[in-house]
């Protein structure tokens, strides 16, 4: 069984950033793809970015996926922020094991809330 446990969220102020953690646990043999998703109040799930394995750092625009696999964490570096970008961000895995093949795994969310 695979966990994923996100942090780092919470209240901030336009313009400002976050840097939100994605930890996985359990019995695992490889983490492939991590990625961060989002979900606005009364919208659809969006995909935000993601991180291959091989992969140190992905940047899309005002967002920074990178990964520690050492530590089979991933983050999710939000800069300027703004009111749009509020949301609960969630992460979903990519990982493989031995008794399952590849599954997805999703996390529980962590809410950004940006407001002056």
């Amino acid at each position: 069984q695979v966990q994923l446990v996100e942090s780092g969220g919470g209240w901030v102020q336009p313009g400002g950033s976050l840097r939100l953690s994605c930890a996985a646990s359990g019995s695992f043999f490889i983490i492939n793809t991590m990625t961060w998703y989002r979900q606005a109040p009364g919208k659809q799930r969006e995909l935000v970015a993601d991180i291959t394995t091989t992969r140190g750092t992905t940047v899309k625009g005002r967002f920074t996926v990178s990964r520690d696999n050492a530590k089979n964490t991933a983050y999710l570096q939000i800069n300027s922020l703004e009111p749009d970008d509020t949301a609960v961000y969630y992460c979903n895995a990519n990982v493989y094991t031995q008794t399952t093949g590849s599954r997805d795994y999703w996390g529980q969310g962590t809410q950004v809330i940006v407001s002056s």
